[in-house]
């Protein structure tokens, strides 16, 4: 059963919780302006709904202080605080476990899951199904086993079927869930329009001492980073792994799709995004990843996810796109990538362009225009460096490599990016390791994920996960 369920003012949120500016989300004039979001919005504040704001918390205790809250959400400017909400009943989620051999991992797992909730163990046509047989019963969990190995959607699916709770949380057998993981995200469906719950995936504390190991636990293609998030395409959490993930059972449909072997959790959450549902990412939520550390297998995992982005191209367009950038945003970059004398006046004089223009359509009638405006052409160049970045050493990798063998500019500009990314990301993460194996460890991250991402162009011959999409200005 479910504990009292506060009264609400419209779909939302329930009266009573709380909710929290994003890290990301600016505020100028006072309060009266706030910038955040993905895609980016300014959202002018009145005098009535400056007030309810609490710092950057609003206490959810009026209708409308509901609405404005909604309306924050809705946008990724603001994200619930999860000890705030009510809790829901353990006893309203089944966690389903696909599972293919790996019986020390899954009696790691189950030992972790505890009594908090029924489990379904999907045996996924292991080689040894008796000690994955013996782990479930040991644990009280069901079993139902494959005759023979369709792929990680496919038993997911399949625990999915029988399921009879409300809810359902899948989680893989290579991870150990936190006492409070269940619970916590349980708490995130009193918003009715969530589809979607997930954690931080962070690295298992026994993990060894080498570099990649370190890297790993700083740097994990599953660890989204520590803010919250509205995970949508384009969003800057833009997906969830399956790794572990609470849904609402009625939203999901037929579940994942099983054709695909790699980018199924991708899909479905796109998928669900593309129907009006809600999808967040917690990382005061978290569980901890048994991550691959040997050179060879890391290497070939991150291939492994690159290798998903064409199938995803197919299903989901321009949503897989590697940068979107605005026509004046590519100019700056193009503008710059040349390192001719003209770069750099080219470059001012379109960003100066930009923030005239902001000051003419956005700005207005705020307290310093040109201070918001200069704000908000930085931001955008930011976005721009940085996914450029991206494009350079991670998705075109092999352009740039044979840019590098024609071109001292090329050279120059690889150089350069591949510095002060590694340094820019060593900062942001802290990780416990020097530098120099850092940046070493994210070239390697960058080439082997390419290297995939290439590979599945090729063998799907479509460079369409490949292109970035240009995008022309939003409305206001």
């Amino acid at each position: 059963m479910t504990a009292p369920v506060a009264e609400t003012a419209g779909p939302g949120l329930p009266i009573g919780s709380v909710v929290q500016l994003g890290a990301r989300t600016r505020r100028y004039d006072d309060g009266r302006v706030l910038v955040g979001g993905t895609p980016p919005r300014l959202v002018r504040l009145s005098a009535r709904a400056r007030a309810l704001l609490d710092g950057r918390r609003i206490p959810l205790d009026t209708p409308a202080a509901v609405r404005l809250a909604n309306r924050l959400v809705a946008l990724g400017m603001a994200h619930p605080v999860a000890s705030e909400l009510p809790p829901l009943h353990g006893a309203l989620v089944t966690v389903v476990v696909p599972v293919k051999d790996r019986p020390k991992e899954l009696d790691r797992l189950l030992a972790s899951i505890g009594g908090q909730a029924p489990v379904i163990v999907v045996d996924d046509g292991s080689r040894a199904p008796l000690a994955v047989t013996r782990v479930a019963a040991r644990h009280g969990a069901r079993l139902i086993a494959l005759d023979h190995n369709r792929g990680p959607a496919a038993a997911r699916n399949t625990g999915l079927r029988q399921v009879r709770t409300p809810y359902v949380a899948f989680a893989d057998s290579d991870v150990v869930l936190d006492a409070d993981t269940l619970p916590t995200l349980l708490r995130h469906f009193h918003d009715p329009r969530l589809a979607m719950a997930a954690p931080r995936v962070l690295g298992l504390n026994d993990t060894g001492p080498g570099w990649l190991s370190r890297y790993e636990a700083a740097r994990s293609s599953l660890d989204l980073g520590p803010h919250p998030a509205l995970v949508h395409p384009r969003s800057r959490v833009s997906w969830v792994p399956s790794a572990c993930l609470v849904a609402r059972v009625a939203a999901l449909g037929t579940g994942f799709t099983e054709s695909l072997r790699v980018g199924e959790d991708v899909d479905l959450v796109w998928r669900l995004a593309g129907e009006g549902r809600r999808i967040r990412y917690d990382p005061t939520v978290t569980v901890r990843h048994d991550h691959r550390t040997t050179l060879y297998k890391w290497a070939a995992r991150k291939a492994y996810y690159g290798t998903g982005a064409h199938a995803l191209a197919q299903r989901h367009g321009t949503a897989i796109a590697p940068a979107v950038l605005t026509p004046w945003a590519a100019t700056v970059a193009t503008a710059l990538l040349a390192q001719r004398r003209w770069s750099l006046p080219v470059a001012t004089a379109v960003a100066t362009g930009v923030a005239r223009n902001y000051t003419r359509d956005i700005t207005t009638g705020t307290a310093a225009p040109w201070r918001l405006a200069v704000s908000l052409t930085g931001l955008g160049l930011a976005a721009t460096a940085e996914q450029t970045t991206a494009l350079l050493l991670r998705h075109w990798w092999p352009l740039t490599a044979a840019g590098c063998l024609l071109s001292r500019r090329a050279r120059r500009a690889a150089l350069l990016a591949a510095i002060a990314d590694g340094l820019l990301e060593h900062r942001r993460c802290a990780p416990e390791l020097d530098p120099i194996r850092f940046l070493l460890a994210r070239r390697l991250d960058d080439l082997s994920y390419g290297a995939g991402l290439w590979a599945g162009a090729v063998r799907g011959r479509s460079p369409r996960c490949l292109l970035p999409e240009i995008r022309g200005r939003r409305e206001r």
